[in-house]
């Protein structure tokens, strides 16, 4: 194998690399379209407004329905009522009077991962939450 031989074989590589590469980042941007929509769909969810929405009239919810949707309101709005103040999951458990048992405070834990993906909350440290500033 020459040089001129192995120019041209590495040249190819690259240009199919590059077109690769871009296209990927057709994807990304695509992708970050998708998830920022999803992720609008999401705060609306929690806040209860699809919730509301989906009701009709003469359709009462079901009882777990209408408490997630009721403790995920709770919480945005315990957060919303104390802006600079960082939680725990027990703090906050306790501020709202839910069951302080380790059951309740994981799934809790969870809405509160769920809330901070959604950009509603941070968290500071291991375990604390806050709303987002």
């Amino acid at each position: 194998m020459n040089v001129t031989e192995l120019l041209r074989l590495l040249q190819a590589e690259h240009d199919e690399t590059v077109a690769r590469a871009d296209h990927l980042r057709e994807q990304i941007v695509q992708l970050v379209g998708a998830l920022a929509e999803v992720e609008a769909r999401l705060v609306e969810i929690t806040t209860g407004k699809v919730i509301d929405s989906l009701t009709l009239p003469d359709h009462e919810p079901t009882p777990a329905q209408t408490t997630t949707a009721t403790v995920y309101q709770r919480i945005v709005t315990a957060f919303n009522e104390h802006p600079g103040r960082v939680f725990r999951v027990r703090d906050l458990h306790e501020l709202l009077g839910l069951p302080t048992d380790e059951p309740s405070i994981n799934v809790t834990r969870s809405r509160l991962g769920r809330l901070v993906r959604q950009g509603l909350l941070e968290q500071p440290g291991r375990g604390r939450y806050q709303k987002r500033t």
